[in-house]
């Protein structure tokens, strides 16, 4: 019997240590690789030296073109019965070239978080003017996403905010969707008898990945608004500052006297945060779930941060520290994390809920496979369903693809 196939169109190479996307990318690798998929990671991106190896792990490693008509002969040669994109642009690249010489694979995007939303609170803060979804529905990312999410079989959602807002504003089915989170493995009480206590524990932290604006925006924010009262509160004090790509802006923060350390890299971010008190994320805008603030969980290390930095990942559940978008609360609630053991602990217990609760591997795991087989089990209706879908589809509606075929003839010249 003929293994399963899986092409994933990535965006860029996977890099765990660098982004919470390279995180989730590898989670959705290892759960087709623990059913027996045989899988391709293909992508036109180039390679820095932070991605890992994905033939490491039995995943082949191709590199793709953009515009370029020997995608058609790659992927009709390979025909996978899966092809999964990675990240809204890669399905507008390359999902029509998909449709016609692999017609029978299911279509999957990973939103990872969706950009309009995030675009769209990057553009609102820096106005100065709240988020409203008027300022969403404006954008042209948010017409050009949705169109992906469309035209796909089904579309991972990250986050319950997202999930809510595609069903309600877009009025999306949720046949074609299917919230699933970061994937861990449960807490274990073994592994929290690891952890270091509260005693061993110095300093504030930071991490993030400075490609990423929302993170850029938030240390600026720590540098201007918070650091400077907190540290008057806690005169000893560091907060240290982790990350890719740090660029000169974040670098020229650095003041070792005032206590901001810019660290930059690390090639194990859980060490650094296994050893830091009290994570701060005063995050003004972003999407999707914050990677740093379900890995500060996963080190038992209580986190500050922001209605936006928190947004969509804990359910009901109280949160591992606070939540507040007042400077002056988030600085004292920082101070009480960072020197009251009791809150502090109360804090840790809590984060270990949200993880084995909501972000459960076996469980999300079990349930994105019975939704793939589901679809899988009958496609033909699936896409007749989903007829906005097929419209989009239709030549009349088909710029992506045409400009594509123009840009590979101009190429020829």
């Amino acid at each position: 019997m003929q293994r399963k196939s899986l092409l994933i169109i990535g965006a860029v190479w996977v890099e765990p240590n660098s982004s919470a996307a390279g995180k989730r990318m590898l989670q959705l690798i290892a759960q087709f690789l623990e059913r027996d998929y045989t899988i391709t990671f293909a992508s036109p991106a180039q390679k820095s030296e932070k991605a890992i190896d994905l033939s490491s792990l039995g995943v082949a490693e191709v590199v793709i073109q953009l515009n370029n008509a020997s995608f058609n002969l790659f992927i009709a040669q390979l025909q996978p019965n899966i092809v999964l994109f990675d990240r809204f642009m890669m399905e507008e690249q390359f999902g029509w070239r998909v449709a016609e010489n692999c017609p029978e694979a299911l279509r999957i995007l990973d939103t990872e978080d969706l950009h309009c939303l995030r675009k769209t609170r990057e553009v609102c803060s820096k106005q100065h003017v709240p988020f409203s979804v008027d300022a969403l529905l404006k954008q042209d990312l948010t017409k050009r996403e949705i169109a992906a999410v469309l035209r796909c079989d089904l579309s991972l959602i990250i986050s319950t905010f997202e999930m809510e807002l595609l069903t309600n504003t877009f009025k999306i089915s949720e046949d074609i969707l299917m919230y699933l989170p970061f994937l861990f493995d449960k807490i274990t009480a073994p592994q929290q008898e690891k952890w270091k206590s509260f005693a061993q524990r110095t300093d504030f932290i930071f991490i993030g990945n400075f490609f990423h604006k929302p993170n850029v925006d938030a240390v600026l924010t720590l540098k201007n608004k918070i650091w400077g009262p907190l540290r008057t509160l806690l005169p000893t004090a560091e907060i240290h500052i982790y990350g890719a790509y740090v660029n000169q802006q974040i670098q020229e923060l650095h003041n070792k006297k005032e206590g901001f350390i810019i660290k930059g890299f690390v090639a194990n971010a859980n060490e650094v945060v296994e050893n830091a008190k009290v994570v701060l994320a005063p995050l003004n805008f972003g999407a999707g779930i914050k990677g740093k603030l379900t890995e500060a969980m996963l080190c038992g290390t209580p986190s500050v941060t922001t209605a936006i930095g928190a947004e969509g990942m804990a359910g009901t559940f109280p949160w591992n520290g606070a939540i507040t978008d007042d400077f002056s609360v988030f600085i004292s609630k920082a101070s009480e994390l960072f020197c009251n053991e009791v809150l502090w602990s109360q804090a840790q217990l809590n984060g270990i809920e949200i993880i084995n609760s909501i972000y459960c591997k076996e469980k999300n795991g079990t349930l994105f496979f019975n939704k793939i087989e589901k679809i899988q089990s009958d496609l033909e209706a699936h896409r007749a369903n989903n007829f906005l879908g097929s419209l989009l589809q239709h030549q009349s509606l088909q710029a992506t693809k045409y400009m594509s075929k123009w840009i590979e003839e101009k190429n020829k010249v």
